[in-house]
């Protein structure tokens, strides 16, 4: 079965960094990936998004991580890199990597209703 497949979780000091990485399993079609996060007790919320069509340019930063993470895609092939900056605590959850394929009606964003491919999940502590 098609998934997308997470590396590069792990603890870390606030103030400290990691990257995520994301690939997706087998080949399959898909336009626009996204990482999603998921903590204890809260609802999984978007974090980042790329459209892989366009110049693989980002289409979607989540406010309160916008100028600590950036999202990219590797040049010659399909894995994409969450680069986490400036952790903070509550920056601790299950990171998911998800793939999807957006048509007229959808938008690469944070609606995780609009992928179908999704990883097992990759876990990010921040300690204070």
């Amino acid at each position: 079965q098609a998934q997308m497949v997470e590396s590069g979780g792990g603890s870390v000091q606030a103030g400290g960094s990691l990257r995520l990485s994301c690939a997706p399993s087998q080949d399959f079609s898909y336009n626009c990936v996204g990482w999603f996060r998921q903590a204890p007790g809260k609802e999984r919320e978007g974090v980042a998004a790329l459209s892989t069509y366009y110049s693989a340019t980002a289409a979607y930063i989540a406010d309160s991580v916008k100028g600590r993470f950036t999202i990219t895609q590797h040049p010659a092939n399909s894995t994409v890199y969450l680069q986490m900056n400036n952790l903070k605590p509550e920056d601790t959850a299950m990171y998911y990597c998800a793939a999807g394929y957006m048509d007229g009606g959808s938008v690469c964003g944070s609606d995780s209703a609009d992928f179908g491919y999704w990883g097992q999940g990759t876990q990010v502590t921040v300690s204070s």
